[in-house]
Formats: C-alpha cells, sequence, structure tokens
C-alpha cells in the first residue's frame, strides 16, 4: 500500500492545513465560506465553487441552463443534479429543456 506524502501550506488568510495533491483550495477557507441555507448550502464544496465560477448564485439563474450544460462544468457530477432539481421545482422552476 502506498502512503501519499502531505506538504504543509499556508493560503493567503494564513490557515495551515496539509494537502497531498496540487490542489490549491484550503479546505479551512472552503469550510468557513460554505453557505448556512439555501440551494448551494445543499452541494459539495466542488460542485458550489462549479456553479459559483460560472456566475449561478441564484435559482432563477440556474433555471436558464440545461442540465447537460451544468454537467458541463468541472467540479459538478451527476449526484448533483437531483438536489438542484428539488430545489428548483420549489420554487415553481425548472431546468431550461435542450
Amino acid at each position: 500500500m502506498t502512503t501519499s506524502k502531505k506538504t504543509v501550506r499556508t493560503c493567503a488568510n494564513g490557515h495551515s492545513y496539509r494537502k497531498s495533491t496540487d490542489c490549491p483550495t484550503c479546505p479551512i477557507c472552503e469550510q468557513e465560506r460554505q453557505p448556512a441555507t439555501g440551494f448551494l448550502s445543499l452541494l459539495s464544496a466542488p460542485a458550489r465553487r462549479a456553479l459559483e465560477h460560472n456566475g449561478i448564485t441564484s435559482l432563477e439563474q440556474l433555471a436558464s441552463y440545461s442540465e447537460k450544460e451544468i454537467l458541463k462544468f468541472h467540479g459538478m457530477g451527476p449526484a448533483s443534479m437531483p438536489k438542484l432539481r428539488t430545489a428548483l421545482k420549489e420554487k415553481g422552476l425548472s431546468f431550461k429543456n435542450e
């Protein structure tokens, strides 16, 4: 069994953390950024960042995309889609038709 070597890093906010990959994301900052409410709070950090990176911060903005378009975003996977569908449905919205 191989073990990955973790390196100690410090983010711009001064948090020290260990990572074994080249991913620059600070897990402490990500945890602090996790919304407490709203549809973005239901998603994993990569899925949330994928939407935010593409300017989607409201359900109305999300409804202007098709499911295929959302799944093309880096960090967005099929496991997030049921959560997004439910959140849209609760507001009387849905994904754009293909």
